[in-house]
Order: C-alpha cells, then sequence, then structure tokens
C-alpha cells in the first residue's frame, strides 16, 4: 500500500533552488526525492527519528 504524502512549501533563493535542481539532476533524482534522502541522511548522522504512530480515525 503506498504511504501518504503531506505537502511542504518553503522558499529558498534562486542560487539553492539553482543548485537544487543541478544536484538532483545529477543523481537522476527529482527536486523533491533529492530533499527527502538529504534530510533522511542529515538525521540519521544525528541520530533524530520520528515515531510516527496512525491515529484512530473519528468516527
Amino acid at each position: 500500500m503506498a504511504q501518504k504524502t503531506a505537502t511542504l512549501n518553503l522558499r529558498v533563493t534562486p542560487e539553492l533552488k539553482e543548485l537544487l535542481r543541478l544536484a538532483a539532476e545529477r543523481e537522476h533524482r527529482t527536486v523533491a526525492n533529492l530533499i527527502e534522502v538529504l534530510v533522511y541522511e542529515h538525521c540519521s548522522r544525528l541520530g533524530v527519528s520520528a515515531d510516527i504512530k496512525k491515529q484512530p480515525k473519528k468516527s
């Protein structure tokens, strides 16, 4: 089953946007996927983890 996603909007400088685009292109990734990989790698190095539990459905 596919995992649900959430939207994250952020503002960056044009230079950072271009760096992200170039880095993503070099790794044959989308910019969104590159950011996801970078965040997971950074959190792993810091020992940060998120214990995300499913919320019970409201009736």
